[in-house]
């Protein structure tokens, strides 16, 4: 199953990232980076691994990105990996294994949250379709991240994947900030009543960092996990909190215009 699979990876400016992440990979025949433009030593480390492709693409959106890498590859299996994700020998051994039945489209797997190598007893962070058939599928976006379409039946691995981003904290608040403007608009985009509960919260703008805060530590028990527990919880509010500023901002600006 392993010599069927070609991983994808996106990547810009993710040297803290991408070799723990392609030191999962050398199994495979080839591996395809879509990079973005990086102006560090990403590319540097990716070369150090022969098997690795580099296409360069400029960002506009990260479904446009994948769409666009899923047309370079060939093999019938696709691996879609962030720079931050770093594969457990666990799904390794089970990759190994794996005989899907002709009818399976994909599989989902489910991450293990880590902060600086300190696995998080749980998190926030959704499972997501990343092993599928090349010509089952196809991205769209959806807030600030995208969705994988997926024609076929979705089976779930046992078996997690590390996701351990230890990029600058300047650009993590970066980041933050493009995907609360993102997140904001697709909220205020459509009907608020086909939305799920936490986005109807979100909505609420005042609620959802307060929320999150108890939720992390106690529902999540990150309070057991210490400070890196606490980062996390953190990190989380300053993220539900920089949405609701966004929220806030667009309600004040359109009320003055009024």
């Amino acid at each position: 199953m392993l010599h069927e699979i070609t991983p994808m990876v996106l990547t810009f400016n993710e040297e803290a990232n991408i070799g723990r992440t392609l030191g999962k990979l050398t199994w495979a025949k080839k591996i395809l980076v879509i990079d973005s433009g990086s102006t560090d030593r990403t590319l540097e480390i990716v070369h150090q691994y022969p098997h690795a492709t580099v296409i360069r693409r400029d960002f506009d959106t990260a479904a446009c990105q994948r769409n666009f890498g899923l047309t370079h590859i060939d093999s019938d299996w696709v691996l879609c990996l962030g720079a931050d994700y770093v594969l457990s020998d666990g799904l390794l051994s089970e990759l190994v294994g794996l005989r899907p039945a002709d009818n399976v489209g994909g599989f989902w797997a489910k991450f293990v949250y880590r902060i600086f190598g300190h696995s998080l007893r749980n998190s926030v962070y959704p499972p997501s379709v990343v092993l599928y058939r090349r010509s089952a599928a196809v991205y769209f976006d959806e807030g600030h991240t995208e969705r994988v379409r997926i024609d076929g039946e979705l089976l779930h691995l046992n078996h997690p994947i590390y996701h351990d981003d230890r990029k600058p904290l300047s650009r993590w608040f970066n980041s933050q900030t493009r995907y609360a403007s993102l997140e904001a608009s697709y909220l205020l985009a459509g009907d608020a009543t086909k939305l799920g509960r936490v986005d109807r919260i979100r909505l609420l703008i005042i609620p959802a960092p307060i929320l999150m805060f108890f939720y992390i530590l106690f529902v999540k028990r990150c309070l057991l996990d210490g400070w890196p527990g606490w980062y996390y919880t953190f990190q989380r509010v300053c993220t539900e909190t920089m949405l609701s500023i966004e929220l806030l901002d667009r309600r004040l600006r359109a009320l003055a215009q009024d």
